[in-house]
């Protein structure tokens, strides 16, 4: 039986559903789901008062699995919105859930929100003398796993750390996956890496001249797009 919530999530989006738009997005997500044809600003301002609804940490994740059992696109995209409003709620003991999700139809949409709801809780969480060594734990066991969207999570979950960035996890992370020949992998490894460089160039670009040797040219362009001296690939 489908949840208050979710019902209303759907009654709401479902005034919205554009066809022709709807088979365009199809088709830029390579026909591997179906949409509402709803695009971003219009879903979020029409689903802001549903979201801003203060919601428990197992009614959020309660929520957010309910909306991704959906076919819609959209439904996927309306979870990680409220995961992503509400993180505060969640904590450590809920990165588990989050990583199923990621397991989940998983693109890089979907994905990458989630990654970045997981990076806020660890951040956190490392903050904390009490679960410091946990948080670091659980992203080092996520860079180990099976699936390829969770070693992505925990490639990018550092994402605009700056000075609070792990740079020995940061690097040990990227050359742990340097020989991997998935796209997403080799791009979430530059991403990473040019996302801290903007807070230390030098950092990087010494990493990229020694150890980095070993990256993908991929993952050394993504890197060391905004360096101040490109690097031979």
């Amino acid at each position: 039986m489908e949840s208050l919530f979710c019902s209303e999530v759907r009654a709401t989006l479902l005034p919205l559903a554009d066809p022709a738009r709807a088979l365009a997005m199809q088709a830029y997500m390579r026909n591997r789901f179906v949409f509402f044809g709803i695009q971003t600003p219009a879903r979020r301002q029409a689903l802001a008062p549903l979201l801003r609804v203060p919601q428990s940490a197992g009614e959020l994740l309660a929520a957010a699995s309910e909306l991704w059992d959906h076919a819609e696109r959209e439904c996927q995209y309306t979870a990680v919105d409220l995961l992503a409003r509400q993180q505060a709620q969640l904590g450590l003991a809920d990165v588990d859930a989050l990583l199923a999700l990621v397991q989940q139809k998983s693109w890089w949409d979907s994905v990458d929100g989630l990654a970045s709801i997981v990076g806020k809780i660890v951040r956190r969480a490392r903050r904390d003398e009490l679960t410091t060594q946990a948080a670091q734990a659980a992203m080092d066991a996520a860079l180990r796993h099976d699936n390829l969207w969770v070693r992505r999570v925990a490639l990018l979950h550092q994402l605009g750390w700056r000075d609070e960035t792990d740079r020995e996890r940061l690097f040990g992370y990227a050359l742990a996956q340097a020989g991997a020949a998935d796209f997403f992998i080799r791009k979430a490894i530059g991403w990473a890496l040019r996302d801290f460089a903007r807070h230390d160039p030098a950092a990087v670009g010494d990493f990229l001249a020694g150890a980095g040797s070993v990256l993908s040219p991929l993952s050394r362009r993504e890197a060391a797009k905004h360096l101040a001296k490109p690097l031979a690939t």
